[in-house]
């Protein structure tokens, strides 16, 4: 079984309570479909099942086949240094539709960022660095395709529709 390397520490993106029982990481790409298809899934998810999930998400971008993958997650990681990470990734999702490299300055602006401070933070180092951190976990972890579940650092074998079933039967 594929566990999850490194486990969640606080450099990772997380909502959710400390104190949830159970941790999903999921391992993502913003131009991926089954990922735009399992977002909303997710959000479900959190609703449902409120403080008992700690939600986590990795970047995995799959650059071969999709070509704003990665720019995408600069832009999310770019609006982390803003303290908005969650608000780009749920608009990436939301507009995943329509990525192009304009697209990131709009949505900056929408969700309220600094544009300039965007613009140079998508430049840096730092946040191409994390990204590939991310990855870089993710080919450690096992990952083979996007999205790609972890439940307390075990890899889920199925797509986000089998997770919540799993997770409403352990529940009951």
């Amino acid at each position: 079984m594929s566990t999850l390397k490194p486990e969640v520490s606080s450099s990772d993106h997380i909502e959710g309570s400390d104190a949830a029982s159970i941790t999903i990481v999921e391992f993502g790409d913003y131009q991926c479909p089954h990922c735009a298809h399992a977002y909303p899934i997710i959000k479900e998810i959190e609703q449902a099942f409120g403080d008992q999930i700690r939600f986590v998400f990795r970047h995995f971008p799959l650059q071969e086949s999709h070509e704003f993958a990665f720019p995408a997650a600069l832009a999310a990681e770019a609006a982390a240094m803003q303290g908005k990470f969650w608000e780009m990734h749920d608009a990436l999702f939301e507009n995943q539709y329509r990525l192009s490299d304009d697209l990131f300055e709009e949505l900056a602006e929408t969700i309220g960022l600094d544009v300039e401070q965007f613009q140079k933070a998508i430049l840096e180092d730092a946040v191409k660095q994390k990204v590939e951190d991310d990855f870089e976990s993710g080919v450690r972890s096992g990952v083979n395709g996007t999205p790609s579940f972890y439940v307390n650092e075990t890899k889920f074998d199925g797509g986000p529709d089998e997770l919540f079933e799993m997770l409403k039967e352990s529940a009951e």
